[in-house]
């Protein structure tokens, strides 16, 4: 089965090949409730690569290579039993607080304690997995919404109470001249220095647990000793390259505004987070905060953000992003409006975990320019594995050492991110082409058919559509055919081109829509010179659901356009399907009642 010191590879654990090892790896799945196959609430395969970088048969699993191994190992070493003990602890120490008659608090452990021993006995499950189940039958037996609401209010209480200080403002925009280093002679270096130190010092207040531990007022001189602590580890010149000025026309300066995805950690804590978000905010960036969505402990939750006054307060003016499964269109006109703080929740109630992230989450992850992790748990998530990411990830939390650590890890080389903006560039490329088509008094037709919605077919796909429409090509006179496998990019998902194409397709300019049908997939084959092979064999456009998506685009355009005709199979056929797949080019699952 391998040894628990093989701890780190090359991008992630490699897939067993023997049977044996592979039925325990995919056993392991299952059992922990991230198997897309098993559990459909669970992120599909696409939607994962949004934000990991797999190979095409891997798998991204949410913790450790180190733990990881050991699981595959079956070892039960002694650093993944001392972590299901601390589940254990954590659970029974909210029972003792929270419950008060004897019964109803000997019944839970002892119920508790039956489950862990259940959970726990192959030493086949992730221990932040176990923590959320063991939770989760504290909050359904008794039906307390938050046990630790009041604990995290007070917390955040005393943030506040400090963030809005004459102290922690005095502290704060003290200004003193370092002889060690030259002097700031222009208006744009004075101000990128004072922007550098006043993020250097809110970090450091994260290194301070006592101000949102203890119930006092703090003197300039405290915060200032806080404010001075050393700030260390090699993602910290990266974080502060965010407020690099970069010099443009006319001499100016300027910060290059980026998309930053914060994914929120301790409640207390999260208050001076939110002060930093507020003060990047103010400088231009665009602010994607992200909360638990319901109670962990003392973690940050969606709910605190309406139901406790002190984050109320300080995330007012945010935009609250409640769907959970967002469309691309919709995120890109949110992320273009002059909003710059969006909060939103990763729809999970356990430490982050990609594989049961919402669609929402994975959209935000994708459109991020940098992703901040906040604490130990996520630092292990992202850093203590050999996965690689589709973003830079910054991980910033507590040290005993330095204070307060900040680590980078970059995104994988082989990540490829199409803004919103290179794919309306594209797009009006081809509305360029098409303008010029018509006028030359040509018939411009647009071409929906099967790209991937039979998987691993994606390339026959491609090579049977431009098969016909070269055919059609060269049947037809006057005729600009748009083939959108023509198009396709290495590294484009579904969402990209979708995006895109809806410009195209929403242009007006198309004077014939046609859809593939199954007699032109039959005659594509008989132009190759093939038989049509068996997974092909009825198959059209309505098998598709970015057809089907297609077809809802093409009725509105026609609607607009009553010139404008719609060739292929039967409407009706096409709506049997739901909405295309998350980053996927297929779903070939019917919708209810289809």
């Amino acid at each position: 089965m391998g040894s628990a010191d093989e701890t780190m590879f090359e991008n992630g654990y490699p897939v067993p090949q023997d049977p044996v090892h592979n039925a325990w790896y995919t056993a392991f799945f299952i059992e922990n409730h991230i198997d897309h196959i098993a559990y459909k609430d669970v992120a599909a395969p696409e939607q994962i690569r949004f934000m990991v970088v797999l190979a095409p048969e891997q798998r991204y699993y949410p913790c450790s290579d180190k733990m990881f191994s050991a699981i595959m190992a079956r070892q039960k070493p002694s650093f993944l039993l001392r972590r299901y003990d601390q589940a254990l602890e954590k659970i029974l120490a909210l029972i003792e607080a929270k419950i008060e008659d004897p019964w109803e608090r000997e019944f839970l452990e002892s119920l508790i304690r039956t489950k862990f021993e259940h959970e726990t006995r192959d030493g086949m499950m992730i221990p932040s997995r176990l923590e959320k189940r063991l939770l989760k039958i504290f909050l359904d037996r008794t039906q307390i919404v938050d046990p630790l609401m009041d604990e995290k209010a007070v917390r955040n209480l005393r943030v506040r109470r400090l963030l809005e200080s004459q102290s922690f403002s005095t502290a704060l925009n003290r200004f003193e001249m370092d002889s060690s280093c030259p002097a700031p002679h222009t208006l744009e270096s004075i101000r990128a220095s004072a922007n550098n130190t006043q993020l250097t010092r809110l970090l450091a207040l994260l290194s301070a647990p006592a101000l949102w531990e203890q119930d006092r007022d703090f003197s300039v001189e405290e915060l200032e000793q806080i404010m001075a602590r050393p700030l260390g580890g090699e993602g910290l010149d990266e974080f502060m390259r965010l407020l690099t000025p970069e010099r443009c026309d006319f001499g100016l300066y300027t910060v290059n505004p980026i998309k930053v995805l914060w994914l929120i950690d301790e409640s207390g804590e999260a208050l001076i987070d939110l002060y930093i978000i507020r003060f990047l905010a103010g400088m231009g960036h665009k602010m994607m905060v992200c909360f638990k969505k319901g109670p962990l402990y003392t973690k940050a939750d969606f709910a605190d953000t309406k139901e406790d006054p002190s984050l109320a307060a300080i995330l007012a003016g945010a935009r609250f992003v409640q769907d959970a499964a967002i469309a691309k269109n919709d995120l890109v006109a949110l992320l273009k409006k002059d909003i710059h703080i969006l909060a939103f929740t990763d729809g999970s109630m356990e430490d982050i975990n990609l594989s049961v992230a919402t669609t929402t989450f994975s959209r935000f992850f994708k459109e991020a320019d940098l992703v901040v992790a906040r604490g130990p748990a996520q630092r292990r998530r992202f850093f203590e594995t050999s996965f690689r990411f589709t973003r830079d990830i910054i991980s910033i939390m507590r040290d005993e050492d330095i204070s307060v650590s900040v680590a980078y890890k970059p995104k994988h080389p082989d990540a490829v991110k199409f803004s919103h903006h290179e794919l309306e560039k594209r797009a009006a490329a081809i509305i360029g082409q098409m303008n010029d088509a018509k006028k030359k008094g040509m018939t411009v037709v647009f071409y929906s058919g099967i790209v991937g919605s039979i998987p691993g077919k994606t390339q026959v796909a491609k090579q049977i559509m431009t098969t016909f429409v070269n055919h059609l090509r060269q049947q037809s006179d006057d005729t600009f055919i748009i083939n959108p496998s023509e198009y396709f990019e290495q590294g484009m998902d579904a969402d990209d081109l979708m995006y895109m194409w809806e410009m195209v397709q929403r242009s007006g300019l198309i004077d014939i829509w046609r859809f593939q049908t199954y007699e032109d997939i039959v005659a594509s084959f008989a132009l190759l010179n093939k038989k049509v092979p068996p997974e092909w064999v009825g198959k059209d456009s309505t098998f598709s659901t970015g057809c089907t998506k297609e077809m809802r685009i093409a009725r509105e355009v026609a609607a607009q356009n009553p010139e404008m005709q719609i060739i292929g199979p039967p409407e009706a056929k096409f709506y049997r399907r739901g909405e295309y797949g998350v980053g996927s080019f297929y779903d070939t699952r019917l919708s209810q009642g289809g």
